[in-house]
């Protein structure tokens, strides 16, 4: 079978992000939401650079990663555009130092050791970074993020980290057929975030809710979330299965 051209590729991804543009505005339709209240990040682990210069023609102009070595090779490679790189995965403090040299944001914050550290990079950079606190909503031993219980106390001692721009909450649902199970995941997290909206220290802002992937991103969005990371929707079916990527999965 021949590889596909440049344009067929192109004219796959347009219509891809098309698909996924319009199930969010039926989504939000359908819950009385402003479509323009939820963004769509792309998710775009295991696509190629050539595949991604491709994207950003068709209009993918944000992207997010996992990994932060596959995210600063892509941003080498493509440092030509205008990307704004997201940091999706977990975060050890000794790879901290990679991401304030590219990334715009950090989406899975759950350590004050990785806040410290991020906060010190960026103080010497001159510069700050938007970040979201990374929750683990299905009580799953294999996931990162911080208990429900936990993220009070934590997000109180953020604002030692001044140039760090506390945006909302994050989180991986359960992957599950059973889309209850999968809802109460994006149920905990908005009563969560309004719960933050409350008590948190000021000059945090917990308005974004980063909850919903491609498989469940929909039910996501019924539940409040701001912004959606998806990635086969979009780039078409990965190399390997979810399991190989996300802990928890399969």
């Amino acid at each position: 079978m021949e590889a596909a051209t440049v344009e067929e590729q192109l004219n796959e991804i347009k219509n891809n992000l098309a698909t996924v543009q319009q199930r969010i505005v039926d989504a939000c339709i359908k819950v009385g939401r402003e479509p323009s209240s939820v963004r769509l990040l792309p998710v775009t682990k295991t696509v190629s650079a050539e595949r991604l210069r491709i994207a950003y023609t068709a209009g993918c102009h944000e992207m997010g990663e996992n990994k932060v070595q596959e995210a600063r090779e892509k941003s080498e490679v493509l440092g030509d555009l205008n990307i704004q790189w997201s940091i999706i995965g977990h975060l050890q403090t000794n790879k901290v130092k990679y991401i304030t040299r590219f990334a715009h944001e950090f989406q899975a914050l759950d350590s004050l050791k990785v806040a410290a550290e991020l906060d010190k990079r960026l103080q010497a950079a001159g510069r700050g970074m938007d970040v979201y606190v990374q929750v683990n909503s299905s009580g799953e031993a294999s996931k990162f993020g911080l208990p429900p219980e936990a993220v009070e106390d934590f997000v109180k001692q953020l604002p030692n980290y001044s140039s760090l721009q506390v945006k909302g909450l994050m989180t991986l649902a359960i992957f599950s057929t059973d889309l209850d199970r999968v809802r109460a995941c994006f149920v905990r997290m908005r009563d969560l975030r309004d719960r933050l909206r409350q008590n948190a220290p000021a000059g945090l802002s917990f308005d974004e809710l980063s909850m919903g992937m491609s498989g469940d991103y929909e039910l996501a969005i019924e539940e409040g979330a701001t912004v959606v990371r998806v990635g086969q929707a979009i780039f078409g079916k990965r190399p390997l299965p979810d399991s190989h990527y996300w802990p928890g999965f399969g």
